[in-house]
């Protein structure tokens, strides 16, 4: 397979990507300098961060597959939060909506997971409209795309923009796991990790085998447009390397050997790890934990997630 990555240049890149959060409406933060420590909390804190990821992923393949969210199948799992913004039913071929409609209902089975064993949050508002994600590719991309991308106009588009969900909620429970205290969460935490990460690996292949394919009309192939899309996630996570495209240099594949990524992987092969901090900046598309927009338009919910905000 040719070689079809794009070399990141941060100097080039950072100043592309303040530019396409200040045209969607975020305002880069010259606060203190991030930190990519762990953040204290009990068990249920820490898994509650998660369930914001969880809630996200439930709107967005419920509605994507079947045009209605977690309030026409499980409404009290919701806790009185808001229904989401923008969510719509996918065009999609038979293949990927079977897929996407399994994932859903996965995605059900965690938030009741989470809300049976360590007790429930509010559904924070969420932003899964095609405006949100339109703009996450526009940053990606360094410029206003014309048409806007639109997730829900293919089983393409659809893929692209799954790629943005399970994989950072993975890297969320792999640095969660450690901190955890008691065996039922870690436990709850493993199974937890174990599906997440095998939706992540499943829309990774699909996108693989399609690497080379143009994503129309906008003249990059799948392959670039994953490395974009991770790089975005990269410079919003603010603590080094932990996202690439499924097509790499040859240097950041498997061992060195290898210039695919089908799973996402650092050192000795391992998963890469993320903390609070660093996911609330990637969903926020703010690069701030204290700043919500992008997805989570009021910021997420929970004891750690409003500890960040810069109001109660």
């Amino acid at each position: 397979m040719a070689r079809v990555y794009l070399p990141f240049d941060f100097l080039v890149a950072f100043p592309i990507l303040l530019v396409g959060l200040a045209a969607a409406g975020v305002e880069p933060d010259h606060g203190p300098i991030p930190t990519c420590e762990p953040v204290p909390g009990s068990d249920a804190e820490l898994i509650h961060v998660a369930m914001n990821l969880e809630f996200l992923e439930a709107e967005f393949f419920l509605h994507g597959a079947f045009g209605e969210g977690l309030d026409s199948i499980a409404p009290y799992l919701a806790k009185g939060g808001p229904p989401p913004i923008g969510g719509q039913k996918a065009e999609l071929d038979p293949l990927v909506r079977n897929i996407i409609a399994e994932f859903a209902y996965e995605e059900v089975g965690h938030v009741r997971a989470i809300y049976e064993r360590v007790g429930g949050i509010p559904r924070p508002l969420l932003n899964i409209s095609k405006e949100t994600f339109g703009d996450v590719f526009d940053v990606a991309l360094g410029h206003k795309l014309v048409p806007r991308f639109d997730p829900y106009a293919s089983s393409l588009h659809y893929l692209l923009a799954s790629y943005l969900l399970p994989y950072v909620g993975l890297t969320g429970y792999v640095g969660t796991i450690p901190y955890l205290r008691n065996y039922t969460t870690k436990d709850l935490v493993g199974r937890l990790l174990g599906v997440e990460s095998g939706q992540d690996a499943v829309i990774r292949t699909l996108l693989y085998e399609r690497a080379l394919e143009k994503v129309e009309p906008y003249g990059v192939t799948v392959a670039e447009l994953t490395n974009k899309l991770s790089w975005v996630r990269n410079d919003l996570g603010k603590c080094g390397l932990k996202d690439k495209g499924v097509i790499v240099p040859k240097e950041l594949g498997p061992e060195g050997k290898l210039e695919t990524q089908v799973l996402s992987s650092g050192k000795d092969e391992l998963a890469y790890s993320r903390t609070p901090q660093e996911i609330f900046r990637i969903v926020y598309a703010s690069g701030n934990e204290g700043v919500p927009g992008g997805f989570y338009p009021q910021g997420g919910n929970g004891r750690i997630a409003r500890s960040f905000l810069h109001y109660p």
